[in-house]
């Protein structure tokens, strides 16, 4: 069966970018497409006020990485975490990738900030926390491409943490059959983040810098989190599909009651 993802994409590619890489929401859709080819997808980019109809119906709601804070008060912000609320509400699968990340937890009652300790860059290596039964490791680490000063702080209540690592102590979580993110990049390549870097090197101390670009020699474990991702979309159809029979099972006995 296909699935239908809406990936909601945050922000926009650096001009000096644009020629050479592609958009963020289609990055996802390279991604996943290695491991699925009956995937639909849809990008909607919130920055500009583009989300889907309230006809349109996914298996799963996708928040991309943004340069922007999920703490910061712009309308278009503002506009989204109300979105994503609501979607919570009412039942919606959502994934959130570092920016998503951030701003999922802060929608669902936990804490986003800027960390004091500053940026975290390049490849970076996270240990599991837990190992639900979607998430398939041969390994209790995993690395990914990084690029983010501000961290999850505090957890929403009733979620559970899934990675970790010194740098970033809230590095994945999961919110029942529902929720699912990771502060870390599977979407990225290491030409996509070197190229991140280059633009972005005045910014960072050299220190930073050059051990983050010294990073990039060391492969990644994006297309593994892909997997775990899609694993997940699957693992919440199939609990939605159970939650349904069981409704409908109660029903059947409340009516054999009543006759």
């Amino acid at each position: 069966m296909t699935l239908r993802i809406c990936i909601l994409e945050a922000d926009d590619l650096h001009p000096s970018l644009q020629d050479t890489f592609i958009g963020f929401g289609q990055m996802f859709k390279q991604l996943f497409s290695v491991h699925a080819t009956e995937i639909e997808f849809q990008v909607f980019n919130v920055v500009n006020g583009d989300y889907p109809g309230s006809e349109q119906c996914f298996d799963a709601y996708l928040v991309t990485g943004s340069k922007a804070d999920s703490f910061g008060e712009d309308p278009w912000i503002v506009q989204l975490r109300t979105y994503l609320h609501q979607c919570f509400v009412d039942g919606e699968v959502l994934l959130g990738i570092c920016f998503g990340h951030q701003v999922l937890a802060l929608v669902l009652g936990g804490d986003t900030q800027r960390s004091s300790k500053g940026w975290g860059l390049g490849v970076h290596c996270y240990q599991l926390a837990a190992q639900p039964e979607w998430l398939t490791a041969d390994a209790a680490e995993f690395e990914l491409l990084i690029s983010h000063r501000d961290q999850v702080t505090a957890l929403p209540e009733g979620a559970q943490l899934l990675a970790r690592s010194e740098f970033c102590e809230n590095a994945a979580f999961v919110l029942g059959d529902q929720v699912l993110c990771f502060q870390g990049h599977p979407e990225f390549t290491h030409d996509f983040s070197r190229a991140l870097l280059q633009i972005r090197q005045s910014i960072y101390c050299p220190d930073e810098y050059q051990q983050a670009c010294a990073s990039l020699l060391r492969e990644h474990d994006g297309q593994q989190v892909a997997l775990w991702m899609l694993n997940f979309i699957e693992h919440a159809k199939e609990a939605s599909r159970a939650q349904i029979k069981a409704r409908a099972l109660a029903l059947d006995r409340e009516s054999l009651c009543l006759a």
